[in-house]
């Protein structure tokens, strides 16, 4: 057959035969394939490699033919044995090749015979599917497992083939098959690319379905065949960098990586020493191999064979890298003074006269200190009783002797390596410290220099152009500063200005004037006492100063919730237990599974938001001798009752304005310091605009139309003076309390000078108006971050960068003003900083001076996996787009910027790709902080905690992150953020405390129509109005209301059928499915599951029931005959569920009083969250559902197709978040400006005197 003519390349004369190299090949239709008896048989399940002969009858045609028709072939019959098969074409092409080899020949498959074609089917989907798997993760390798089943769900399988979809259900049904050709197709890959197997998608499926690695590796006579490289997704090219930026990368990383491979010397991987891979010999062909020096090479390399690359250790490692544990350190930073330091022999002299005497101290000037002269305002070194600790280095603030000896007031400066900068830090550079001490002199080693250095006049347009990386020269010492440091909160801001007073000017110290001032501050303070309100028993105040807010008789307060209690015991809710003891165990056999209460996403552990109280008093105890105490300033409250502390309890509160209180004649006593902030609290009837435009005026703004009588049970209207305390000396209402924020009362200002505050900000707050900033919002996806500070009224974002072209459209849809740029941040950058004008479509590039604020979450692909660097992932980091974004920040200079990303941002790589981040922000010369904030405290039902990164240039001020303005469940508000063992935390002063309550599921969407699995109208009616507060926020005013995107997913039969049967209780989930066969939508049946297996973890049933479904859960090697398919409970489930807490949540319902999980970027019952179906409804959350638990209003457009739609919406910063943020910049923006205003009148006012 083989000498047919008709299959030959060439003409009979040439002789081209002989010079073949390899087998010949040829194309084969119409085959069978059968065994020495002839039954047919797959050849795709072991049989090959166990030996057993398979040969196959075919119509062979040349390779050129690529027709399956019979005509132009040579029949032909018992071809074979078969010894090896393979696959090819992996190219992105349409079809995945199927080929074997025999002795003779190399044939690829066509079309199978009649009776082969239901046995070719099944492994034609296989590989397929293998294909898709691997075309895909080869260009998008930071995928999640949810993105690939959009994949597969969106692939249209390939003409002639006899499926027509593909399901999560072919996937998993594949999913050991799969793994193996991506295991194969990373062997035959290039060794420096990282492999398909590490993938988090491909780690999750292993998980899922419990694929054994490495299996069959050793033995394997099937291998990919010289795989095509694949034509990768054109991802982000090189990063631009501006010259700074990477030069601070390039340092800091060259030094970075050659010590790790100095320390590592060419770290040996480890193995697993189980799989076939491990006990498989080395190869002796491979390059690692031919290195060995059992194989004659000079054994340098120190790699594995390449045929026993462990790919279990790989994922472990993969694993290990991406799970930051965020332990709870107590380890704090050493301050300064608490360390030990060394006394010098050292000749002191004082020189001239003392300057000033104070009591026995005597005060001077300038002293001798080993020949050397120091003079106060100088910077001196101490050295340290450890010499390996660099020497300490502080400002002489004052120098005076007394009966100690001879003295100086150290204002200790902290080194940058001891900030949370670390080691990335410039060596040179120190930050000013509230921190000092008094000392001898005689610890004083010798003089240095330490200079400030400014920022110059030009600084906004000089961004790019710092060539040198470092700032002065290194003499031993010369050091430079340019900060004040916080050491809690990790804050570099510009150095606070306080000036001496004349009496104390040798004795002045900025530290202790300001430890001093915040120690004032935190004292309670009481003035102008009420003289026609004289008691025996105490004395009673107008005004009261704390934490530089002021308060007077009828403010607002907030305080903590265990201050006071209600006479009316509320509904406690009953912690129910979801555990059903009566449970019938043979209908539901995983439910034994449930074994905990807690279920995520529950509200249940939520605190109540802080309780508020009026003012009725302010007042202090006489002591006996008639004087009053004011050690201890008192208040006399009355308190407000919240809709949910009436005998109505939490269903009261659903229907209610969040901010909404009932006034009531109770009254307690409390002490000032309980006091956590003020509030302003309006009768409704007395204010002169609407209840909403109050409302929205700002947070702390509450109402009450009624009055609640707890004895009765009963509302009623307010009594008098719960109105006259409002309108007293209030004309109606003007601006009262807007500038709350902006009252500081300092410390040199008398009584009357607080007492006359407010009346003056209220003519500035009308004058002052905050300007908009000009915006550029890079990685913008549909908008949520813009859309977030658009709300705070902070900015128009003129510029916005989004490559993904569905998201890129949705930001259009909803900024029409906006200039979007889809294309690559990178070559944006590349053409501005040429000096361009204009893109390639002709779009106007912002110029430097233009941006005035920068925002963006850049995505952290490439290494958000890799814990620690070496020279290949530093490589990708160097060019990742968080590079790329602060060159951005470098170049344009914004007054504003912000960062944000995911939470784990702060911990990767040991948090080095923070340290760098802050590192390259203080080279400019930005304040800067960071944080970890959770959105659902800002007032969405969902958890979602992110970093974020915030700068101000010099000159402005800059931001604390945002107090939370809603409780939320505290396991999900652990914000703390360690680096280098010291915890950080952030600014917020009020705790997991908040001003209102949760907003649950409920709140969030029960006001909207009920739809079925797979709905698909893009605009629909509500058929209803709005029922609580966050819908009727989030609904708008929108003329004529439309409900939009309320569209889901289209889920397959069998994933339906399980929907349905998942109960409606709270907790629910796939662990509640019955095992029963049912009849699904398309017609078929399901299958009920077997357990077939003891279970050596779990035991057996109540019933005496077998609990496992494979061979591994009595402890040996799984067999893939055990797999079952098309069960309502999936069987892969109870397979892998003892190694992962059960698959807690999968199928999960959310609760109605429960929160969202994060929200994802497309809604999948076996995703990593998996809680994605409706509370009541079989289903998963539509598009809609998800938008409003970010926090997007109703009238928000998306772009697409369901799923485009789905992950524009998870991708997004919830706006509610970006807005709490936009508030506090606008505070810092009117701030700035409010004092520049002072200034401007105090220089008026000084010209005029001149005058």
């Amino acid at each position: 057959m083989l000498t047919d003519e008709r299959l030959s390349l060439f003409d009979s004369n040439e002789d081209g035969f002989e010079s073949y190299d390899d087998l010949p090949q040829h194309r084969i239709t119409n085959f069978s394939i059968y065994d020495k008896r002839g039954h047919l048989c797959p050849f795709d399940s072991g049989l090959i490699e166990k030996n057993v002969e398979l040969y196959f009858s075919c119509v062979v045609k040349p390779i050129y033919d690529d027709n399956p028709c019979l005509d132009g072939g040579v029949p032909s019959k018992k071809l074979g044995p078969i010894n090896a098969w393979w696959i090819t074409g992996f190219d992105g092409g349409e079809k995945a090749l199927i080929g074997f080899t025999t002795a003779f020949a190399d044939y690829i498959l066509m079309q199978s015979s009649e009776e082969y074609a239901p046995i070719f089917a099944v492994m034609q989907e296989k590989i397929y599917m293998s294909k898709i798997v691997v075309e895909f993760l080869q260009k998008n390798r930071d995928a999640s497992y949810e993105d690939l089943l959009n994949k597969i769900e969106t692939t249209v399988p390939p003409a002639g083939l006899n499926f027509n979809r593909f399901t999560e259900d072919t996937l998993l049904r594949h999913a050991q098959f799969v793994v193996e050709q991506v295991e194969s197709y990373d062997e035959a890959g290039d060794t420096d690319e990282q492999p398909i197997i590490v993938t988090p998608c491909m780690r999750d499926l292993i998980k899922l379905a419990g694929v054994t690695l490495g299996k069959r590796r050793a033995a394997r006579r099937q291998s990919i065949r010289h795989p095509t490289k694949i034509e990768k997704d054109k991802g982000p090219t090189k990063a631009t960098t501006t010259t700074l930026v990477y030069q601070i990368f390039d340092t800091f990383f060259s030094d970075q990586i050659e010590q790790n491979d100095k320390e590592n010397g060419g770290v040996k991987r480890q193995r697993c020493g189980v799989c076939e891979v491990c006990q498989s010999p080395d190869c002796g062909k491979c390059p690692a191999c031919k290195d060995m020096i059992k194989f004659g090479g000079s054994g340098k390399s120190k790699q594995a064979c390449k045929q026993r690359r462990c790919p279990n250790l790989a994922v472990k490692e993969a694993e290990d890298d991406e799970t930051i544990e965020e332990e709870e350190f107590p380890v704090k930073a050493k301050k300064v003074t608490k360390v030990k330091r060394k006394q010098a022999q050292c000749k002191l002299t004082w020189i001239g006269e003392p300057a000033q005497t104070e009591g026995k101290k005597k005060y001077y000037r300038k002293v001798c200190v080993n020949d050397e002269e120091l003079e106060v305002g100088d910077c001196v070194s101490v050295s340290s009783e450890d010499p390996s600790v660099p020497l300490y280095l502080a400002r002489i603030a004052s120098l005076w002797e007394d009966h100690t000896g001879k003295m100086f007031h150290a204002h200790w400066f902290l080194r940058g390596t001891q900030t949370v900068l670390g080691e990335s830090s410039d060596p040179l550079e120190l930050m000013l410290v509230d921190e000092c001490e008094d000392m001898q002199l005689n610890y004083v080693q010798g003089k240095v220099n330490v200079m400030y250095r400014a920022p110059s006049d030009n600084w906004f347009m000089e961004g790019g152009m710092d060539e040198e990386i470092k700032v002065i020269e290194d003499d031993g010492k010369s050091f430079f500063y340019q900060f004040w440091y916080d050491t809690d909160y990790a804050r570099f801001e510009s150095p606070p200005k306080t000036n001496p007073t004349e009496d104390c000017q040798f004795g002045f110290c900025h530290s202790c004037a300001r430890i001093n001032e915040q120690k004032e501050q935190k004292t309670p303070r009481a003035f102008e006492p009420l003289l026609d309100k004289d008691h025996d028993s105490k004395v009673c105040y107008a005004l009261a100063c704390y934490k530089g807010d002021q308060f007077k008789v009828g403010d607002g307060v907030y305080l903590h919730p265990d201050a006071f209690n209600f006479s009316v015991k509320p509904a406690s809710p009953v912690k129910r237990s979801h555990r059903k003891q009566d449970v019938d165990e043979d209908l539901y056999p995983e439910y034994y599974r449930k074994s905990s209460d807690y279920i995520k996403g529950s509200n249940q552990d939520a605190p109540e938001p802080f309780r508020i109280g009026r003012i009725k008093e302010i007042l202090c105890h006489r002591r006996s001798n008639g004087k009053a105490d004011t050690s201890e300033v008192k208040l006399r409250l009355y308190k407000f009752y919240r809709p949910e502390n009436t005998h109505k309890g939490v269903k009261a509160s659903y229907h209610t304005d969040i901010n909404q209180l009932y006034w009531c004649d109770e009254e307690v006593t409390v002490s000032m310091t309980e006091v956590l902030g003020r509030c302003q609290v309006e009768y409704s009837e007395d204010l002169n605009e609407s209840v909403q435009d109050y409302s929205s005026g700002g947070p702390d703004r509450f109402y009450f139309l009624e009055a609640y009588n707890a004895k009765t049970k009963g509302f009623e209207d307010p009594p008098n003076h719960a109105r006259s305390a409002v309108t007293k000396g209030k004309g109606k209402g003007k601006g009262k309390g807007s500038l709350k924020m902006l009252i500081f009362i300092g410390k040199g200002k008398g009584k009357a000078a607080a007492a006359q505050e407010p009346q003056d900000s209220q003519n500035d707050a009308q004058s002052l108006k905050a300007p908009k900033y000009r915006t550029l919002d890079v990685f913008s996806g549909c908008g949520g971050l813009s859309e977030g500070f658009h709300q705070a009224g902070m900015n128009e974002t003129l510029w916005a960068v989004e490559m993904w072209e569905p998201a890129a459209q949705a930001f259009r849809l909803n900024n029409p003003g906006t200039t979007v740029f889809t294309e690559d941040c990178n070559v944006l950058l590349k053409l501005v900083m040429s000096g361009e004008k204009t893109n390639s479509l002709g779009q106007k590039l912002p110029q430097k001076g233009d941006v005035e604020m920068l925002c963006g979450g850049p995505p952290c692909q490439g290494f958000s996996g890799m814990n620690r660097f070496n020279s290949r992932t530093y490589s990708k980091f160097k060019n990742s787009l968080v590079v790329s974004y602060i060159s951005y920040c470098d170049y344009y200079r914004p007054k504003f910027f912000l960062l944000e990303n995911v939470r784990n941002f702060v911990s990767f790589k040991s948090s080095m790709v923070l340290k760098l981040t802050l590192r390259c922000l203080v080279r400019m010369g930005y304040q800067c902080t960071f944080g970890v904030l959770q959105a659902g405290q800002y007032g969405v039902a969902q958890t979602r905690r992110r970093a974020i990164v915030l700068a101000a240039a010099p000159g402005e001020k800059l931001p604390r992150f945002p107090e939370p303005l809603h409780v939320f469940a505290p396991r999900a508000c652990s914000l703390n953020v360690v680096v280098d063992e010291k915890k950080y935390v952030s600014n917020v002063t009020r705790g997991n405390g908040g001003i209102y309550r949760t907003i649950t599921v409920r709140d969030t969407m029960s006001d909207l129509p009920e739809i079925r699995n797979g709905a698909a109208s893009l605009e629909i009616s509500y058929n209803g109005e709005p029922q609580s507060w966050f819908q009727r926020q989030i609904r708008g005013t929108q003329y004529q209301p439309i409900l939009r995107d309320h569209i889901c997913k289209d889920m397959s039969a069998l994933v339906e059928g399980r929907m349905r049967h998942i109960p409606l209780a709270p907790g629910s989930d796939w662990r509640d499915l019955p095992n029963m066969e049912v009849r699904l939508r398309d017609g078929t049946i399901s299958k009920k599951l077997r357990f077939a297996h003891p279970d050596k973890k779990n035991g057996r049933s109540s019933t005496g029931a077998l609990r496992g479904v494979c061979a591994c859960s009595a402890g040996t090697p799984c067999d893939p005959a055990d797999r079952q398919f098309n069960t309502l409970i999936p069987w892969c489930l109870p397979h892998t569920g003892n190694r992962h807490n059960h698959w807690a949540g999968l199928y999960g319902r959310l609760e109605w009083d429960g929160f969202f999980s994060t929200t994802v970027t497309n809604p999948e019952p076996m995703g990593k969250q998996g809680r994605v179906l409706h509370p009541e409804q079989h289903r998963v959350v539509s598009v809609r559902e998800c938008a409003r638990s970010q926090g997007f209003p109703d009238t928000y457009r998306f772009f697409g197709s369901t799923l485009d739609k789905h992950r524009q919406v998870g991708n997004a910063v919830p706006p509610p978040l970006s807005r709490a943020i936009g508030l506090e910049l606008k505070k810092c923006v009117m701030q700035r400006l409010k004092e520049e205003q002072a200034s401007e009148t105090v220089k008026q006012e000084k010209m005029e005197a001149s005058d």
